[in-house]
């Protein structure tokens, strides 16, 4: 934990509701407002992939876990779990240091993550981008 930062309960037990439960379609997770912890902003059931983006403020930093669903050819349908570091070019710059100083502490502590995506802006995190880097693992 480079940063000093430590990761709240809550954001492990919502993890486990979006890996095994499968409740959940993704979680938004920022820092407390004393910057000490790692917390939930934001969960949803929403299987719209554009609303969950729309949901990663401009000017803002944030962690995401988005259950990725997709299907190639015939398939079928597959999930990836996907962990989304959200850090916009247009962020404050000690708030992208905080946020990439901490992301460790978060990213150890969620098991089962297939891919990691960072994005500086929409396109990054655009369904295709996405698309086009899960469909790369198998």
């Amino acid at each position: 934990m480079a940063s000093g930062v430590s990761v709240n309960p809550d954001c492990l037990q919502q993890f486990q509701e979006l890996k095994l439960g499968k409740k959940l379609k993704y979680i938004i997770f920022t820092l407390s407002p004393d910057n000490t912890e790692v917390v939930v902003a934001k969960t949803s059931t929403s299987r719209d992939y554009e609303e969950f983006v729309e949901e990663l403020p401009e000017g803002e930093c944030r962690w995401a876990v988005y259950d990725f669903e997709y299907q190639k050819g015939d398939e079928g349908k597959r999930t990836k779990l996907c962990f989304i570091m959200w850090s916009p070019d247009d962020a404050k710059i000690k708030q992208k240091m905080l946020f990439a100083s901490s992301k460790d502490a978060l990213r150890r502590s969620l098991v089962g993550i297939a891919t990691e995506i960072q994005g500086t802006d929409p396109s990054e995190v655009a369904y295709e981008s996405i698309l086009d880097k899960v469909d790369r693992l198998r």
